[in-house]
């Protein structure tokens, strides 16, 4: 195998092969290019300049906010974790056409500057809060093309390990870890509404308040139906009676006590006779006050006696949902869809990567993850054709972004010549159909 100086690779085992790199023409994350064609159409470019301001002067404006933005969304879509990464990505393709005519021949931003604009720029108070608003009001654009009268809200929190001593990690008894500890709220579709960077040695359940209930007034203005789901550490009677006073109906699993299951003792012994292979499922509703409350609520307990198994699987729900035991149990069963979510968020945007040492700029990497995970859930929902609209955001960047494409330039155009896989040209033309279809809401 020989070469000569800046010239392709001849290769011994095929004298008609020869290799070249052109990393400036060739890209490998051509599947991004109808993620900014929705982006395009739902507007996210004027929210960001009406949420962010740009306290840069001079040279340093070069690269306007709004690219700097894009790049540190897109490159979290495509999978790339770090700010390192930038240093090629600067090159390709794919990430120079998704920005503003400026950078489509000079390259998007070198690590230097996009790590000072999401661990500085960003973390000014204005900005930082301007994030979230970003994040809401882009699926409030989805929200006036496809939303159900009824809206299902789901609320869970997660842990994020840290390493070293990142500004308030902290040790957390129950996960085991040194870790952050966000409080993520979801609707059922998986759009991720609202979310709070926690120090990791806080309670689950703390800051509820803080992200539910703006939500549910939202949503209440509109004239919508509210539904909530959480798990046991959720299930605190403040949290009942401010969905109560609000009119929201609500299933929250609680934890077994000797209360509960005296309630249910008949329900505990195992049938009489062979054991059934297949599983035996009991239900039972009934009111329930603890010692220490004032209110009797309703509780809806299932029991389920499983081959094999000496003991029942027991399992309660408090709930002011007017269905029948078996609905009201399906209904709250239906929240592990929030754990897929956050599983989504992790694998598929690298939402666990808050390396920094600041708090500050830890928040705003999370919430550049979770606004790239609702930009590619948008994208899941609202583009995609049935056959596929249930496929993972990995497996969507695993198949459709993950598409390699060459770059040819003319005198007047750009063309963008992509590999025929996963992406074929009818799915392609299929997603721009679906997006020059949508009836976004403008303003």
């Amino acid at each position: 195998m020989g070469e000569k100086q800046n010239g392709p690779f001849q290769l011994s085992f095929n004298a008609s092969l020869k290799v070249d790199f052109q990393g400036s023409r060739v890209t490998s994350d051509g599947g991004l290019i109808p993620v900014r064609e929705l982006d395009a159409r739902l507007g996210l470019g004027e929210l960001i300049t009406q949420h962010l301001s740009d306290s840069r002067r001079g040279k340093n404006t070069q690269l306007p906010l709004t690219d700097l933005f894009r790049q540190a969304l897109y490159s979290r879509i495509a999978g790339y974790e770090d700010v390192n990464d930038a240093e090629r990505l600067a090159h390709d393709p794919t990430f120079r056409l998704i920005g503003s005519e400026k950078i489509w021949e000079r390259g998007a931003a070198l690590t230097s500057r996009l790590q000072t604009f999401e661990t500085e720029m960003l973390a000014e108070q204005e900005n930082f809060a301007g994030l979230a608003r970003i994040n809401r009001e882009l699926i409030g654009k989805a929200e006036a093309v496809d939303s159900p009268q009824r809206v299902v809200l789901d609320m869970d929190s997660t842990e994020i390990p840290v390493y070293g001593q990142q500004e308030n990690s902290a040790y957390n008894g129950y996960l085991e870890s040194t870790c952050y500890h966000p409080l993520l709220l979801f609707n059922r579709e998986g759009d991720c509404l609202a979310a709070k960077l926690r120090s990791g040695n806080v309670h689950s359940a703390d800051d509820w308040e803080e992200l539910l209930l703006p939500e549910i007034e939202r949503q209440q203005k509109l004239g919508k139906e509210v539904v909530f789901r959480a798990d046991a550490v959720f299930a605190k009677p403040e949290i009942y009676e401010a969905l109560e006073a609000r009119g929201v109906k609500y299933a929250i699993r609680i934890p077994a006590n000797d209360g509960l299951e005296r309630d249910i003792a008949e329900l505990l012994t195992r049938p009489v006779g062979r054991p059934s292979h297949k599983p035996v499922v009991w239900y039972k509703s009934f009111l329930y006050q603890a010692a220490s409350r004032r209110t009797a609520r309703r509780v809806v307990a299932k029991v389920e006696f499983h081959f094999g198994e000496l003991f029942p699987r027991v399992g309660f729900i408090v709930t002011n949902l007017e269905t029948d035991s078996r609905a009201a149990v399906r209904f709250y069963n239906k929240r592990g869809t929030a754990e897929q979510w956050i599983k989504e968020g992790k694998q598929a945007v690298k939402m666990t990567r808050l390396s920094c040492h600041r708090f500050r700029s830890n928040e705003v990497r999370l919430w550049l993850s979770l606004i790239a995970y609702n930009l590619g859930n948008l994208w899941r929902r609202l583009v995609l054709p049935k056959k596929i609209e249930n496929w993972s955001l990995t497996s969507l960047q695993q198949r459709l972004v993950k598409t390699g494409g060459r770059l040819v330039k003319h005198a007047r155009y750009y063309w963008l010549m992509l590999a025929e896989s996963h992406l074929t040209r009818r799915l392609f033309g299929s997603m721009v159909r679906r997006i020059d279809a949508l009836a976004v809401a403008t303003g």
